[in-house]
């Protein structure tokens, strides 16, 4: 018997959906936050714990890591064991961590704390499957950008917001703040979160072997995970070097600038909601090609802004083109989410780790050749570098339809 025929889905009680996604996109908001972090804490962490340049490389590294490990390894569990319990279990795991890395009296203690809460937020990932079940098919476009609307919340605000915390209270104080939110969020889930329990009787071994059989027979989950990768790129290019430029004329912005101007990414989580209600209506396939094409123009005006003389000019053509981007990548990247979540409802939790892991390749890719380019020629290549993953994603647009209606 395969995984497919062993493995049915039925919630225990009946479902109030609605109060379920939206504690679905609090809970993705907030615990994503702890993935980027990181990255504008490392300065005061490594100075705290008087650590090397090789450990504090290590914080952000290890946490992502932990991440990428805890989608291939705990997320499938949601496809063998009663959901709400692994969820639950995996955020109180998240809590300890958390709290564990704000405590830590030495750089090693933290460094094993860091990859254990990356490992754990693999919890957002469980959420999502879990919110996609609980709907039909015709509205589960709507609920998944619902979702992925804090999702995108999180990771744009969690930059500033940590530098605002860690200001206030130190970077520990950010941590234990991060712990007590993530208890209020699983207090929440444990009342809202149905019980769903699998009927999978293969081995955890026989899920994980799954895998590739997955990626091989699924298309969809091929091509969607292929522009994801792409996009996501894009992103984490743009936003791995504009805050090297920023500082430069013409926007001569200092730290706090910096902090806000991140602010401006987050009215693109709107188009989440709008890009998954449009999909549902039959509007994915011309919604990804429009959104691929913004993501090309929007890099063309952030290249060009830099050129302006005007700093307000500058700056406000930056901010559109910021806009515009994040308008693209999260289009796309609820588009795939509702169309890898309508294949197998009994592999939906290997379906998103893999999704996920597979386009969080394309944000590691996008960040080292953003680190190349800016070598090489500075703004105006990170941006066009940036522009060639999405003109990869039209090309993908115009030879497939998988996955696009």
């Amino acid at each position: 018997m395969t995984i497919s025929e062993a493995t049915k889905l039925s919630p225990a009680r009946p479902v109030s959906v609605r109060p379920l996604i939206w504690i679905g996109a609090i809970t993705a908001g907030t615990v994503v936050t702890n993935l980027f972090a990181p990255q504008i804490l490392v300065g005061l962490i490594s100075r705290s714990l008087d650590m090397t340049a090789l450990q504090a490389g290590l914080i952000s590294t290890l946490t992502l890591l932990g991440y990428a490990l805890g989608l291939v390894l705990l997320v499938p569990l949601v496809d063998l064991v009663e959901n709400k319990r692994v969820i639950l279990c995996t955020l109180g795991c998240a809590i300890v961590a958390a709290l564990g890395t704000a405590l830590a009296p030495t750089a090693l203690m933290l460094l094993a704390a860091t990859f254990i809460l990356g490992a754990s937020c693999a919890a957002i990932q469980m959420v999502v499957p879990l919110v996609a079940s609980m709907v039909p098919p015709e509205r589960r476009g709507q609920a998944i950008g619902d979702v992925m609307s804090g999702l995108m919340i999180g990771i744009l605000l969690s930059r500033p917001a940590a530098s605002l915390i860690a200001d206030a209270w130190s970077w520990r104080g950010y941590y234990v703040v991060s712990a007590g939110l993530m208890t209020a969020l699983a207090g929440a889930l444990a009342h809202y979160l149905p019980t769903l329990q699998p009927a999978a009787k293969v081995s955890y071994s026989a899920l994980l072997r799954s895998f590739p059989r997955l990626l091989r027979e699924e298309p969809v989950l091929r091509v969607r995970a292929w522009t994801a990768a792409l996009v996501m790129a894009s992103f984490t290019a743009f936003w791995a070097a504009v805050a090297l430029r920023l500082p430069d004329a013409p926007f001569r912005l200092d730290a706090k600038g910096i902090a806000l101007f991140a602010l401006i990414g987050v009215a693109g989580a709107a188009a989440t909601p709008l890009a998954g209600r449009w999909g549902d209506r039959g509007f994915a396939r011309p919604l990804l090609i429009g959104s691929h094409l913004m993501i090309i123009a929007s890099l063309a005006l952030c290249a060009w802004a830099g050129m302006i003389e005007s700093r307000i000019a500058a700056l406000s053509v930056l901010s559109a083109g910021t806009i515009l981007l994040d308008f693209g990548i999260t289009a796309d990247q609820t588009l795939g989410r509702r169309a890898v979540n309508l294949l197998r409802p009994e592999a939906r939790g290997r379906i998103n780790g893999l999704f996920v892991a597979l386009f969080f390749i394309g944000g590691t890719v996008g960040a080292a050749a953003a680190s190349a380019a800016w070598n090489f020629g500075g703004w105006p290549m990170v941006c066009a570098v940036a522009a060639i993953f999405g003109v990869l994603a039209v090309i993908t647009d115009i030879a497939t339809k998988t996955g696009s209606s």
